[in-house]
C-alpha cells in the first residue's frame, strides 16, 4: 500500500520508501503542529527522491543544506508555513583538521577514522581534502566527541578547530569525450563512454544496472537527455554535455565529460 503511494517514482528500495514515509509524516507534523524537523546527512539520492517528493505534494517549506554551498550531502529541514531555515539553524557543525603538507590524507581516511568512533554515516556529511588541512561536516550531536578524541588520520597527527573558512577548493578532473552514436539510448552512449561494445554495454546496464541523475535503471533502452549525469559501477561517471546534431548517416554527435 506504501509503495503505491510512490509510484511516480520507480524503483524505489525499502530504504527510499521508509524515507519518503517519515518525510510525508514531517510535512504532517509541519502543517498540522507547526513542528520543524531535521534529518541526518542525506546522500545526493536521498536528496533527489526529497524533493521530487515535495514537487509532487506541492510542498515549498523546506531545504536542503550541508554546511557549506554545493554540497552533496545534506540535511532536509521541513517547516510550517511563515517559518524559515537558515543555515546556522541546522545542527551541522564543520570540523577542520590541520595537519603537515608532507602527510598525504585521503577521504577514505578520514572517513575511516570517523567510523572507528562508531560515528554513523548518516552523521558526516562532505570530507574536503586539501593540502594540509581538510574539513568534515558533521552532525552537531557528534561534533563534540571527535573534537574530544581525534588526534590521528591514517599515520598522520592532525589538530581540530571548529570551523570551516571556505578555503578548500577542490578541482574537479574532468576528461572530454565526443563521438557519434545511433540513437540516444543508455546503451549507445554508455558504448562511446567507456570505450566498449554496444552489446557488453547492454549487458551491463541490465545485469549491473546505470544510475542516471542518482536514479537507478536497469534498461539498454532508456533514452538519455542532455544535460544529464550517469554512472555505471566500475566504469565511472559520465555527464552527457551537449547533442551537437546529426551526421550524414543519420548517427548523432554528443559530447560527454567523464569526471576523473
Amino acid at each position: 500500500m506504501t509503495r503505491a503511494k510512490y509510484q511516480f517514482l520507480p524503483d524505489l528500495s525499502e530504504d527510499d520508501i521508509r524515507l519518503l514515509d517519515r518525510v510525508s509524516d514531517w510535512i504532517m507534523a509541519a502543517d498540522e503542529k507547526y513542528i520543524t524537523k531535521f534529518s541526518a546527512f542525506l546522500d545526493e539520492r536521498q536528496c533527489l527522491l526529497c524533493e521530487k517528493l515535495m514537487a509532487s505534494v506541492k510542498y515549498e517549506n523546506y531545504r536542503l543544506w550541508g554546511g557549506y554551498e554545493n554540497a552533496a550531502r545534506r540535511m532536509l529541514c521541513v517547516y510550517p508555513e511563515y517559518g524559515e531555515a537558515e543555515s546556522e539553524d541546522f545542527p551541522i557543525t564543520a570540523i577542520t583538521l590541520l595537519y603537515r603538507k608532507e602527510d598525504k590524507i585521503t577521504h577514505r581516511d578520514i572517513l575511516g577514522s570517523l567510523m572507528r568512533l562508531r560515528i554513523k554515516r548518516d552523521s558526516v556529511g562532505d570530507i574536503l581534502v586539501g593540502e594540509g588541512k581538510s574539513a568534515v561536516f558533521l552532525r552537531s550531536s557528534v561534533a563534540g566527541e571527535v573534537t574530544s578524541v581525534l588526534t590521528k588520520v591514517g599515520r598522520a597527527g592532525v589538530k581540530l578547530r571548529e570551523g570551516y573558512d571556505g578555503s578548500i577548493h577542490i578541482e574537479q578532473k574532468i576528461q572530454e569525450i565526443s563521438g557519434t552514436v545511433a540513437s540516444m539510448r543508455a546503451d549507445c552512449i554508455l558504448s562511446l563512454a567507456a570505450r566498449i561494445s554496444r552489446e557488453k554495454s547492454a549487458q551491463l546496464i541490465k545485469n549491473v544496472g546505470i544510475e542516471i541523475d542518482h536514479m537507478p535503471k536497469n534498461s539498454p533502452k532508456i533514452p538519455l537527455e542532455e544535460g544529464c549525469t550517469f554512472s555505471v559501477r566500475g566504469y565511472g561517471k559520465f555527464k552527457l554535455l551537449s547533442v551537437d546534431g546529426t551526421t550524414k548517416k543519420d548517427r548523432i554527435h554528443i559530447t560527454l565529460n567523464k569526471f576523473v
